[in-house]
């Protein structure tokens, strides 16, 4: 005979949960009455039975939150968790405690905590929350019960405690990726078995019913179906059902999926469904307009990446947030992105759009339907771009499945007359793909379907803003001729890190339909730094907390053209120019002082004594003369006219070895070692120049001997007599130029021949003599 459940046990559970939370003791916890008036006087007509005073089984005051109340009903059968309508108060639990919500949130605000089920670790949780006076319920948190204070973080949308939970949601990812691997679900299908699965617990009966299907099989046929009735139920249109449908309907046949698995280490369908809900759902519940699903599928990239080839490169939820902060967006914009991906820059919006509604329903709904767009032509992604505007609201009918350059799509879009572009384009594989279609052309797309004076933002690899020739160069031209390019930001060199994507990028805002004037000054910002670490097993992230002070101090400088030293620069262009501040900046050279040269020595001298150039190295000074830099009396000149610029010739490292170690230095691209890789019996350049690495950074160091080199190594061969003091002198000159090279921007030797640079100078020429006396006055600079 099967055991009789008792609901005191389910009681007994919910009562130890919050009797073991540290902030009991700031907490009044009642049952079945109060000793709170109020409270009493608000149930007094609440029975379920619809003819007395209601008795909650627990009734949960926070000390310091006078406004909000905590009410719980209990039932001991899972199956009584929650009726169809909602309206058999008596039997079910989740019918119950609304009965008594909608009594008590007269007065407060009621979070509603609905639990069900005997057996500690497979209780059935549902939390609601209730506005004073609001009729509107509105679900909220996961299916697990939770401390204190994740509730009132969830309430207060808290930032910290949000990205507390952000990186459990992201450590969960990897979890949930290893599950649905040991499952042998392919990479491209387990996002998509997330979405749908986020998809369908957005139905009521699934939700509430999914748990009592029998088999694993019928739950995958039922999973699928009510995929496919949520988005009829959403009024998409019939081919775009079908095109979605398409990709949801591996879950019905997939062996893992349909058959009860018989490894312990290996999870039901029934318990993926319950995880996700509980960690991804929840999150979303609670935290409104966050790019859960985009977040996720960032995730599953870092740890299997299949989707690179595709150009796909995800863009981090704090620049989709940035791009709406940069335009300022208002309540009446219109915001298409044409290449929507995840509905991440959608997704942002809408959440900025709606927090400045200041609670106005109708215009919160007006947004949500008739104001966000998309275009996502990969299959694979435009469901995840659906499923993630169906988590947060309406507006994802109006996200087409097709081609962005279609002018059937273009008309569509234009008669929508949006105001606002956002996108971050397919990157073009430039070394396999030539027939790739241009970064350029879609922001070029973008702005055809604004209206005049509309923005666009589009974030694109740095080498578009760089391009000197061919087609880039071409598009460049034709922006400038119809559109103006209001400003640029250089992005950190990291920023996809967590997709696994190298590229460097930059940020580009348009003003649409009014041509650019050559007198009229562009915005350059050198944004590098985020503020955004990364670390080995959770990828990059704003663990210190420093993100929100560096975007407003972005925001600030752009706004108000402000030129920073470090930060910013105003500067009038053409479609030939460079369209980054790394061309335009000036250095910092106040910042050099006796600790850069000093530096400069001890990794020479390091490089020196690790290869056994040098027998010993000492502190000891080559003269006691104290030297007083006195920079801003030093001049700019011309490098060009210092050194001539050339290449090195190329020598393989199998030729080297040919030949055997050796005195001849190997120069490579590398910032260690003095740029050696080793030592050979060969040389083929002359010593006493400096190189300089184009492949990277622009690292510059200083040969003594006569090197060979392997590619991408420059030569500066001086024109006047150098030594070694004078020569590290230079290079720690050169070195304070890296800032300006990334693999977008190398340092090339046609940009080297560009620049100038500052040194001590006597009658407008170099004061070389003052240089080596200056080194000769430093430590370690006997030693060289």
């Amino acid at each position: 005979m099967a055991k009789k459940l008792n609901e005191r046990d389910t009681e007994n559970i919910v009562r130890q949960h919050f009797q073991k939370d540290k902030l009991f003791k700031n907490i009044t916890f009642e049952e079945q009455s109060s000793n709170n008036p109020k409270i009493t006087k608000l149930l007094k007509n609440a029975s379920k039975k619809g003819n007395g005073i209601g008795k909650p089984e627990f009734l949960i005051s926070i000390d310091d939150e006078r406004n909000l109340l905590i009410v719980v009903e209990c039932k001991a059968d899972i199956l009584k968790h929650e009726s169809k309508d909602r309206d058999k108060f008596v039997d079910y639990a989740v019918d119950g405690v609304l009965l008594y919500s909608s009594y008590l949130s007269k007065e407060y605000d009621v979070l509603s905590l609905a639990v069900s089920g005997v057996e500690k670790d497979n209780v059935r949780v549902s939390y609601f929350i209730q506005r004073a006076g609001r009729d509107i319920v509105e679900q909220i948190f996961g299916n697990t019960l939770i401390t204190i204070d994740d509730i009132l973080a969830g309430l207060r949308q808290d930032v910290a405690k949000r990205n507390e939970k952000y990186e459990e949601l992201l450590d969960y990812s990897q979890v949930l990726n290893n599950d649905l691997h040991k499952l042998k679900i392919k990479e491209d299908k387990r996002s998509l078995l997330v979405s749908g699965t986020l998809i369908a617990l957005k139905n009521k009966d699934f939700y509430r019913g999914y748990i009592e299907l029998p088999s694993n099989k019928m739950l995958a046929s039922a999973l699928v179906d009510t995929i496919k009735e949520q988005l009829v139920d959403e009024d998409l249109q019939g081919d775009k059902i079908d095109r979605l449908m398409e990709n949801y309907s591996f879950i019905k046949s997939h062996p893992s999926l349909i058959h009860k698995n018989k490894k312990k280490e290996l999870k039901d369908l029934r318990d993926l469904i319950n995880e996700i809900d509980n960690k991804i759902n929840g999150y979303s519940r609670t935290y409104k307009y966050y790019d859960v699903l985009g977040q996720f599928y960032i995730e599953f990239l870092r740890y299997s990446n299949t989707d690179k080839g595709l150009g796909i490169v995800l863009t981090p939820p704090h620049i989709t947030e940035f791009f709406t902060d940069i335009v300022d967006i208002k309540t009446d914009d219109i915001v298409f992105d044409n290449c929507t991906g995840t509905a991440g820059f959608l997704v942002s919006a809408m959440k900025k759009m709606t927090e400045k509604c200041n609670g106005a329903l109708n215009k919160e709904e007006n947004i949500k339907k008739n104001q966000l767009f998309g275009i996502e032509y990969q299959p694979d992604i435009y469901p995840l771009a659906v499923s993630n505007m169906l988590l947060h609201g309406d507006g994802k009918s109006n996200i087409i499945s097709g081609n962005c350059f279609d002018e059937i799509i273009i008309n569509t879009i234009k008669d929508k007359k949006p105001t606002i572009g956002f996108l971050n384009p397919p990157y073009k594989a430039t070394k396999t793909k030539k027939s790739d279609v241009e970064e350029f052309e879609f922001v070029l797309n973008s702005l055809n379907c604004l209206e005049k004076h509309g923005l666009c933002v589009a974030i694109i690899p740095m080498s578009c803003a760089l391009a000197q020739k061919g087609e880039r160069l071409r598009l460049k031209e034709e922006l400038l001729s119809k559109h103006t390019l209001r400003a640029v930001f250089s992005m950190p060199d990291e920023l996809f890190h967590n997709s696994k994507v190298g590229t460097n990028t930059c940020i580009m805002i348009f003003e649409a339909h009014i041509c650019h004037s050559v007198r009229k000054n562009t915005f350059f910002g050198y944004f590098k730094n985020d503020g955004f670490t990364k670390r080995k097993a959770k990828g990059r992230f704003d663990y210190n907390k420093n993100w929100e002070g560096i975007k407003n101090e972005w925001l600030d400088l752009y706004i108000n053209s402000t030129p920073k030293e470090g930060l910013s620069v105003v500067k009038k262009i053409n479609f030939e120019s460079e369209w980054c501040a790394e061309s335009y900046m000036e250095t910092d050279y106040l910042r050099l002082n006796n600790g850069y040269f000093t530096d400069t020595l001890l990794v020479y001298l390091s490089f020196m004594f690790a290869n056994k150039l040098t027998n010993s190295v000492s502190s000891a000074k080559y003269t006691n003369t104290k030297i007083d830099l006195k920079i801003n009396k030093w001049q700019y000149l011309e490098l060009s006219n210092l050194f001539t610029i050339t290449g090195s010739k190329t020598t393989p490292v199998l030729e080297l070895e040919e030949y055997g170690c050796g005195k001849s230095p190997y120069v490579t691209t590398q910032a260690t070692n003095n740029g050696i890789g080793g030592f050979y019996d060969f040389y083929t350049e002359d010593g006493n120049c400096l190189t300089v690495d184009s492949a990277v950074l622009g690292y510059c160091s200083y040969q003594e001997n006569n090197f060979s080199a392997s590619d991408h190594v420059e030569k500066l061969i001086p024109k006047f007599k150098m030594n070694k003091y004078i020569a590290l002198f230079l290079t720690t000159i050169l070195n304070l130029e890296q800032y300006r090279y990334n693999y977008g921007r190398k340092c090339s030797q046609t940009r080297m021949k560009e620049i100038s640079i500052k040194l001590p100078a006597k009658n407008n020429q170099p004061d070389w003599q003052f240089m080596e006396d200056y080194i000769k006055s430093l430590p370690y600079s006997k030693s060289l």
